[in-house]
């Protein structure tokens, strides 16, 4: 049965694309789905932003009329300006456990990227960092945070042997607090606190939040601007986040750090909605919304989405009176797990902070690169 290829443009095609994930993951007990929409507006154009200056591409693999893998490239310029070198993206890769298939999707996504002047291809990786990053390749057996990703062991042995390299993992934890780590917070804030006079904001509703959501992203461009594959939030990105994630926030679980009313950093943690994502089946409606909110109101486990500080204040604990806040927080919910998401694997600083408590590293996820 032969394959097939075919570029995605309409409606149909971005609705195969998206569904051909929940035919593969269908019986994996510990995959978190996504919500259909937001993933189909994911990759067209008139709804991301981020397309106005990447170039990119998707595609559809067919066996006869069935959708047997899916693969999208992209050309993030701004990090190519960044880092000087000609790298394109492969993203969002799905297939089922065929070479062939497999080949066909890398070589038309190669072969696209050649034909622009690059000379690199990494991935699996967005737009952005806040886009799906990374492929698992260790805790298949973890329940996957809606920070992260899952994906089938059989995909790092293609992409082994295509050709393809380690660049970078993230790896992702999970945090149990005890008597350990809010000692140490409350101790460490209480200095920090004393020594700069920082102060937290903090929030109940959703509505209080709304006047910070363009600083907080300000924070992040600045905080994040050497990280791998981080460039700068533009105003339509940020709106289109903010869409996208308000609605998953619990106003309780965000702390914004400010220095004579500045703002100097933040931290988001958001509840697990892990398996409310799994009972609402990729969609919002007519249940999924109700799943939803229920599980962010009585959570058993945070996830910690994101922290932020101004790159002036990085030494001067910002981190350790925000930390402290989610503890207490925390410890008025009844809720003691919390998992990180993921982290490189050379940011010694923030993985030594989890010495602080019962840990285990559990999942890993890894960026691959190739010269092209």
């Amino acid at each position: 049965m032969a394959l097939t290829i075919e570029v995605v443009r309409s409606k149909k095609q971005r609705k195969a694309f998206v569904n051909l994930q929940f035919e593969i993951y269908k019986n994996t007990p510990v995959w978190a789905p996504p919500i259909k929409a937001d993933e189909e507006k994911a990759i067209d154009p008139a709804h991301n932003p981020a397309m106005e200056y990447s170039e990119s591409e998707y595609w559809l693999c067919y066996r006869d009329s069935k959708v047997v893998g899916r693969i999208g490239a992209i050309i993030n310029a701004k990090y190519n300006e960044k880092t000087g070198k000609k790298f394109g993206r492969f993203s969002r890769i799905e297939f089922i456990d065929d070479k062939e298939v497999f080949i066909l999707l890398m070589d038309t996504a190669v072969e696209w990227i050649k034909e622009r002047g690059m000379e690199l291809i990494h991935g699996p990786l967005g737009y952005s960092n806040l886009d799906t990053q990374g492929m698992l390749i260790e805790g298949f057996d973890h329940l996957q945070s809606i920070t992260s990703v899952h994906h089938m062991p059989y995909y790092k042995v293609h992409l082994d042997a295509y050709g393809f390299e380690k660049e970078i993992d993230w790896i992702e934890f999970r945090l149990t607090l005890g008597g350990r780590a809010n000692e140490k917070g409350e101790r460490g804030a209480e200095i920090v606190k004393k020594r700069y006079g920082f102060t937290v904001e903090k929030f109940t509703k959703n509505k209080q939040m709304l006047p910070y959501v363009k600083p907080i992203f300000e924070v992040l461009n600045e905080a994040f601007t050497k990280l791998p594959y981080v460039t700068p939030f533009n105003e339509k990105m940020v709106e289109s986040y903010k869409n996208k994630y308000f609605k998953l926030i619990n106003p309780k679980f965000v702390f914004i750090a400010k220095n004579e009313g500045d703002i100097i950093g933040f931290m988001i943690a958001v509840p697990s909605l892990s398996e409310a994502m799994q009972k609402a089946k990729g969609s919002l409606f007519p249940f999924g919304f109700y799943h939803i909110r229920k599980a962010m109101k009585k959570p058993d486990v945070l996830d910690f989405f994101i922290i932020g500080v101004m790159p002036e204040y990085d030494r001067s604990g910002v981190a350790a009176i925000l930390f402290n806040e989610i503890h207490k927080e925390m410890r008025k919910q009844g809720i003691k797990t919390m998992e990180t998401g993921g982290i490189f694997e050379t940011n010694h600083n923030v993985i030594n902070n989890w010495k602080n408590y019962d840990h285990i590293q559990h999942r890993r996820r890894r960026c691959f690169i190739k010269a092209i």
